[in-house]
């Protein structure tokens, strides 16, 4: 298992009957989790003093129960600050596990030694975009909503690269890369972190399993001859690791590498267990295995 364990300012104290209890800087919230089908004692004072508490209904969603947490706050991994809040369906902006994948691809931006072009498509508020930034990358930041682009912005002013060169993009994923083959654009890396079910801004219906191997493949076209690396995210339940690695090693089979996949965690304060927070397929350019 891939594990994200250099966080500062995020942990997982405990987790126990179906909920997992967090610290976001200095706030504590509790919020539900599928993979959480245990129950043991819920001992650590968290449980009873929460900033916030996300209750699941039986009927589908939920809601949000406050205590003393502001209406938006930050945190920092290394050099990098986002701003979170609690919004619908138990999110806050931010996915802490996906940080074991920054830290890799980050890696491989600063010792390429060459300009690196990449791809974010479902880029969400922004947590790859920015480290892929950081690391030296010129990035194209994709997402439907115009809200969590707008937020991935002031996430890189707040963390100093308000000038960086990153490319704002308001749009359907599909269609963006279906127009980007035509226009000729060719990109060194792609990182795709799709949901398991959403719609584009006009409307269009994405689901994972009929579309993110399609998806793959139109990115595959966008790629330059000798691509730095190709990264896909799930948490759908359904596509395990070697289901990723297969999708990457067919859709990519002209380019030589190395493709790797696994189950991405985050350690468990408590326990000293690991949470598993769905999985990654890597590809990595250059030696073929």
């Amino acid at each position: 298992m891939w594990l994200a364990d250099n966080w500062k300012d995020y942990e997982v104290i405990d987790c126990s009957g179906g909920e997992k209890l967090e610290r976001w800087g200095t706030h504590i919230l509790i919020r539900p989790d599928p993979q959480v089908i245990w129950d043991t004692p819920k001992t650590a004072s968290g449980w009873k003093k929460p900033a916030a508490h996300y209750h699941r209904s039986s009927k589908g969603g939920g809601e949000w129960e406050f205590f003393n947490l502001p209406g938006q706050w930050s945190i920092h991994y290394g050099t990098l600050t986002f701003q979170l809040k609690p919004f619908h369906f138990k999110h806050t902006g931010l996915f802490p596990e996906q940080a074991v994948n920054w830290n890799w691809f980050s890696d491989k931006i600063k010792k390429a030694g060459r300009p690196v072009k990449i791809l974010n498509l479902f880029a969400y508020t922004g947590g790859a975009t920015l480290a892929a930034a950081a690391a030296g990358a010129a990035v194209t930041h994709v997402d439907a909503s115009k809200g969590m682009v707008t937020w991935a912005k002031e996430n890189a002013v707040c963390s100093g690269l308000g000038e960086a060169p990153i490319r704002w993009i308001v749009d359907d994923c599909v269609k963006f890369t279906e127009r980007e083959i035509r226009r000729g654009n060719r990109y060194d890396a792609v990182i795709m972190d799709p949901p398991s079910y959403g719609r584009g801004p006009k409307g269009e219906i994405w689901k994972i399993e009929d579309c993110i191997f399609p998806l793959i493949r139109l990115c595959a076209e966008l790629l330059t001859e000798k691509p730095l690396f190709f990264l896909v995210n799930s948490y759908t339940t359904g596509l395990q690791p070697a289901v990723l690695a297969y999708m990457l090693k067919t859709a990519l089979k002209r380019h030589r590498g190395t493709v790797t996949a696994d189950e991405i965690g985050l350690p468990v304060k408590m326990s000293g267990l690991i949470l598993p927070c769905g999985a990654s397929g890597r590809f990595e350019g250059g030696t073929i295995r």
